[in-house]
């Protein structure tokens, strides 16, 4: 089983996992943790440390959902990725959006989480497009 933690700069973890059960209802494996201002970078740290300990309960991997690449929570979820000390282990990936963490459903039963962490982003990419307009005159018929 692979948990998912949500990990942004400001309330948009906290507030995507809101939305999340509005859409699915809870999602008991999935947690948040933000970096704020006033708790600043140790306060993160410490945060997902431990956020991480209670993601990592049961599971046999965790997926940390960063809102950017290169920015605190990356830099800190990686530094529990690559050490070799972190039971379970854990993947990174950057660029959080809405459906993404709507598909963790779908590899919340994987038990790589290196394997979950693609599959996520193949599922993703599709999500990922540019509004244009219709080519053709669109019926309101069923």
């Amino acid at each position: 089983m692979i948990n998912v933690i949500v990990a942004s700069h400001g309330p948009m973890a906290k507030a995507m996992l809101e939305s999340a059960s509005m859409v699915y209802g809870e999602l008991p494996y999935c947690f948040a943790v933000t970096l704020t201002g006033e708790a600043g970078i140790e306060g993160f740290r410490q945060d997902f440390a431990d956020v991480l300990a209670m993601a990592s309960k049961d599971a046999d991997g965790v997926l940390v959902l960063c809102d950017m690449q290169s920015g605190t929570p990356w830099n800190v979820a990686c530094q529990s990725a690559f050490s070799a000390k972190t039971v379970p282990p854990v993947a990174v990936l950057g660029g959080i959006n809405f459906p993404m963490l709507l598909q963790t459903d779908d590899i919340h039963e994987f038990t790589d989480v290196n394997a979950a962490a693609r599959q996520l982003l193949a599922l993703t990419q599709p999500t990922l497009v540019l509004a244009a307009p219709a080519a053709s005159e669109q019926s309101d018929d069923f």
